[in-house]
């Protein structure tokens, strides 16, 4: 886990603040959303749990493993979001809780208004690429996900908003829980585009340029050509990529060439610089910066701790 996808920590309650070993609950009331923090200090299963508003939870410590209705089971880890819908129950195991390994999670509970009023200003003011795909948040399909270091930092801000005592907090809580939400519909299309882009590739301009830049990795790739592709302006092209994905395209290639290059150290019989040219880079030292940028160490480190 990479540690700018995990906010930064939350003490833990001592054992005599704990009102329960299961799904102990702090809360913070502010006008635009409610923040939660729980805590599990045991072993549990099948504990229902219902928040009314629509909810996005962000596991900080420990396992759970969700049951949500109409998708299967899964292990929900630290630095992963799950959005639950309005009046959705969720059911909760906690198979490796206990004094030691407590289970904590974040789950900040939005009001339809203030969800409502962020997406209508989006679809008017920011439209997304297709006409056919507007803003909206999306609770089955891309419900549970990989938090982006962008999503952490807002939701960092949210818990420092929740505990301060000034007298502005509401007034900056809610500009930053319309950038949350803005967040996280972004992190979504970036599900919908990155993972699924095949299934939408003739729908989709940016569907076409995901394709092509996987498959053009090791080789130039222009914004020039990417924006032909997507059938707009260069400068166009930029802005909407990024206001709908949340990172530019050249952040995006980037991304891409060092998960291949991840792949290739994995393999004991490579070379760093094997593997900083077959990943698409073009010198060692930027791919050695670059890698240490993203992933917290040097290439040469990754392959001793990943290397089968």
């Amino acid at each position: 886990m990479h540690p700018s996808h995990l906010p930064a920590p939350i003490a833990l309650r001592q054992a005599d603040q704990l009102t329960s070993l299961v799904e102990n609950r702090t809360v913070y009331t502010l006008e635009a959303f409610e923040l939660n923090v729980f805590e599990t200090h045991r072993t549990a299963h099948q504990v229902p749990l219902s928040m009314g508003n629509l909810v996005l939870t962000t596991m900080l410590r420990g396992k759970k493993v969700m049951h949500l209705a109409g998708r299967p089971s899964f292990n929900y880890l630290p630095g992963e979001s799950v959005v639950v819908g309005q009046e959705e129950t969720m059911l909760i195991d906690f198979p490796e809780a206990d004094e030691d390994n407590p289970t904590q999670c974040l789950a900040v509970a939005i009001p339809n208004d203030t969800i409502r009023q962020t997406v209508d200003l989006l679809n008017e003011q920011q439209p997304r690429a297709e006409e056919h795909l507007p803003w909206q948040l999306d609770t089955l399909d891309h419900a549970h996900f990989q938090n982006t270091p962008e999503l952490t930092g807002t939701l960092e801000r949210l818990v420092q908003l929740s505990r301060d005592t000034g007298r502005v907090k509401d007034v900056l809580a809610t500009f930053t829980i319309q950038e949350m939400l803005v967040r996280l519909m972004q992190t979504q299309a970036r599900q919908l585009i990155f993972h699924n882009y095949k299934q939408h590739v003739t729908s989709h301009r940016f569907a076409a340029v995901v394709q092509y830049i996987k498959q053009h990795l090791t080789e130039q790739i222009t914004v020039e050509k990417l924006s032909a592709l997507a059938c707009m302006s260069k400068a166009t092209f930029f802005r909407v990529f990024k206001r709908e994905l949340g990172l530019t395209p050249i952040e995006y290639i980037i991304q891409e060439r060092l998960a291949e290059a991840k792949r290739l150290l994995r393999n004991p019989l490579t070379s760093v610089a094997d593997v900083c040219f077959r990943a698409g880079f073009n010198n060692t030292a930027y791919f050695q910066k670059l890698f240490k940028q993203y992933e917290g160490m040097t290439p040469g480190l990754y392959k001793k701790q990943h290397a089968v």
